[in-house]
């Protein structure tokens, strides 16, 4: 603040401010650098793991991905209007990488946002069930603007140690049903999740409160991570 303040008085004497500029330009810049430390706090909380931005999304490579669709979604009104996104497709089309680089522009207008793969939301929560704490994590789970549940379909190691974890999924859902917004990413079609969560009522169940309203994207296209694999060498063409 010291330095900014020293810069400001020599750029104000030099070209000449009122002192009405030069408050506005003080308050302004500090109030710009607290946005940002929010910003950087709720990216940091939301614990992404890695940096996505959309900037550096793949648009060319599958045609399937509608750029004004997931810039309409960045813009965070689905969050306002409290209403879920739900991505389906088979690994490596780019879903994670879009739900954390839209987790991130969340964070940016000013939402709290969480993001959880499937495998360890439904590991925490049945640790707290093991601990008697679970309605306290349901109610801490609830209250994030935006909940990205990633890797839905990829959990069955997680689900064979813990039966209840369809039970313990549906419970978050159900808090955050209409009052916040979840995002969730899945390779299992819709007509799938019966037979995966071995419950097809409460599958029922799960999917009315989660494509209720929702935004469904589903994404069609080819692998893009197996399109940077490096071909054997030894290996001929096919």
């Amino acid at each position: 603040m010291g330095q900014t303040l020293d810069a400001l008085l020599s750029q104000a004497e030099q070209e000449g401010w009122s002192h009405l500029e030069f408050a506005h330009r003080l308050l302004g810049g500090l109030a710009n650098q607290r946005r940002e430390r929010a910003i950087e706090r709720r990216i940091h909380d939301a614990n992404f793991g890695e940096v996505c931005l959309l900037e550096d999304f793949n648009w060319k490579f599958d045609r399937t991905v509608q750029r004004p669709q997931i810039e309409e979604l960045a813009s965070g009104d689905f969050i306002r209007r409290k209403c879920n996104l739900v991505m389906v497709g088979q690994s490596g089309v780019g879903k994670s990488f879009l739900l954390k680089a839209l987790g991130r522009c969340a964070c940016v207008h000013g939402f709290r946002v969480k993001y959880f793969t499937s495998a360890k939301l439904l590991t925490k929560l049945a640790a707290s069930l093991a601990d008697q704490t679970l309605p306290q994590k349901i109610r801490q789970v609830a209250t994030y603007d935006l909940l990205v549940i990633d890797e839905f379909g990829l959990d069955r190691i997680e689900r064979q140690n813990h039966p209840e974890s369809a039970n313990l999924l549906f419970k978050v859902l159900d808090a955050r049903n209409q009052k916040k917004a979840t995002a969730l990413a899945t390779n299992l079609d819709f007509d799938t999740w019966g037979a995966y969560l071995g419950d097809p009522p409460l599958a029922m169940a799960f999917l009315d409160r989660l494509v209720d309203r929702a935004v469904i994207l589903k994404i069609k296209g080819k692998s893009y991570r197996a399109s940077r694999s490096i071909p054997n060498p030894g290996s001929s063409p096919e």
